[in-house]
């Protein structure tokens, strides 16, 4: 029998290793509203879209690319007085998007953040109370410095950078559409 190349060949099974895929959803809209705002407000979509020259001036205040046309805002009443903004928005942490919501105050600051989605391997301990708690009572004349005015978590530097740039992106956005737009 003839001796082939083909039957030299030592066939060994082929194995795909990929990086886990993590992802994980840990509340929905309605539940962060609730835990930022209190549970008995009503919460009015306002969805705003923005234009080019929008993005732009949103780009020059916050020195931060505004990707999206739509950003998804509510406004936020009870008992017929303004309590303020609800705003969801994504970012990217190291590879992955990071879906948050914070709530504004109507004089522009931070009242709450939550974490909704965080879909990479590390960082998740941007989800820690004790590192969220940092944004509240957050306002435009802060420095959005990380390690300044919010801490870095080692391993998830992205994720927190991102995080704050994002803020400051949404209170851009309040400071330019909002604060005048109660009606």
């Amino acid at each position: 029998m003839a001796h082939t190349y083909l039957n030299s060949l030592w066939f060994m099974p082929m194995v795909l290793v990929a990086a886990p895929a993590f992802s994980a959803d840990y509340l929905t809209v309605t539940q962060a509203q609730a835990l930022i705002f209190d549970k008995a407000a009503v919460f009015s979509e306002r969805p705003t879209l923005l234009s080019s020259d929008a993005k732009d001036q949103i780009k020059d205040l916050s020195g931060v690319r505004q990707r999206q046309d739509q950003q998804p805002i509510w406004k936020v009443e009870k008992d017929g007085q303004f309590l303020g903004w609800f705003v969801v928005d994504d970012v990217v942490g190291k590879h992955e998007y990071i879906t948050y919501a914070i709530g504004i105050s109507p004089q522009g600051e931070v009242l709450g953040l939550e974490v909704l989605s965080y879909r990479e391997t590390h960082g998740g301990q941007v989800r820690e109370a004790s590192w969220r708690d940092q944004f509240h009572g957050k306002t435009l004349k802060d420095p959005f410095k990380l390690d300044e005015d919010v801490s870095n978590i080692s391993g998830a530097t992205l994720s927190c950078r991102n995080l704050l740039d994002g803020v400051k992106r949404l209170l851009v956005i309040h400071q330019l559409f909002l604060s005048q737009s109660v009606a």
